[in-house]
């Protein structure tokens, strides 16, 4: 029983959202698959046509912070873990854009996740300023600042 509600539902999800193409009607039934996609038939005009599939896109907003990261030292699973994207993903974007990360022999980044207001009272220690390279980048409502500190020898 619950499988046949279970089914009935995703068919009833179906009918709400496609529309025949050539008719507008919206009376479709699942019709086979062809070329990985699903095929489709309208009752009321007989027309035979196929839904591409929309799949996720991510923004490109998201694929650039996780580039600058990747080239600023961190690891794919450091990436994952800021921006929430996985490691994978990640590493296809480094493949696709054909990114290769520059030699960091001396140094090492790290890197610390702040508010507007955490932000603030970190700068104002010049302290923490000393010694190091830093950039501050947005990451959605918050900030990230990558800091990289010379290995003592």
């Amino acid at each position: 029983m619950y499988l046949l509600n279970k089914y009935i539902y995703a068919k009833f999800i179906y009918m709400e959202i496609l529309a025949c193409p050539k008719c507008q009607s919206n009376s479709i039934v699942k019709s086979g698959i062809i070329k990985d996609r699903q095929r489709f038939l309208c009752k009321k005009c007989n027309y035979y046509f196929t839904v591409n599939k929309l799949g996720k896109k991510i923004d490109s907003y998201y694929v650039t912070k996780a580039l600058q990261l990747y080239l600023e030292g961190l690891s794919f699973r450091e990436i994952e873990r800021i921006i929430g994207v996985s490691h994978v993903t990640v590493s296809n974007w480094v493949k696709e854009y054909k990114v290769t990360k520059p030699n960091h022999t001396d140094y090492h980044p790290t890197y610390k996740i702040y508010n507007h207001i955490e932000l603030v009272e970190f700068l104002k220690n010049k302290e923490q300023l000393k010694g190091a390279g830093m950039i501050i980048t947005e990451l959605g409502d918050k900030f990230m600042l990558i800091k990289w500190a010379r290995f003592k020898d």
